[in-house]
């Protein structure tokens, strides 16, 4: 499948919430859901899992085509000194829970319209 930033980035916007993860704010949308996001982009997108450790704990995003993807970017005010090392499904996993997953998985479907 064709990765179209723009497109992906608005469906997000639409799809994140207090139910993929309980730090969203409205405020700030994309706190706290780098670990489903960079899941469902690995899914549908494919790419690897990549991961910046941070004093609250690991950021999650991906790389596809060689290129660096962070799509929750702007939960952070000022930018990363990203590490880019390497991480998988697991590991990204364990900082939510399936049921956020597939919670997010299902509203992303919905704005992105796609069979998922």
């Amino acid at each position: 499948m064709l990765f179209e930033r723009d497109r992906v980035a608005a469906a997000l916007l639409h799809s994140w919430s207090v139910q993929t993860s309980g730090q969203w704010l409205a405020s700030n949308p994309a706190r706290g859901q780098c670990s489903v996001t960079a899941l469902l982009i690995n899914e549908l997108f494919g790419g690897e899992i990549l991961k910046t450790p941070l004093a609250e704990g690991d950021h999650f995003y991906n790389r596809i085509n060689g290129r660096r993807i962070d799509l929750t970017d702007s939960q952070f005010e000022a930018p990363l000194n990203y590490l880019d090392l390497r991480s998988g499904r697991d590991e990204a996993l364990a900082g939510t829970s399936t049921a956020k997953y597939e919670f997010f998985r299902a509203a992303f479907s919905c704005y992105y319209k796609i069979e998922l």
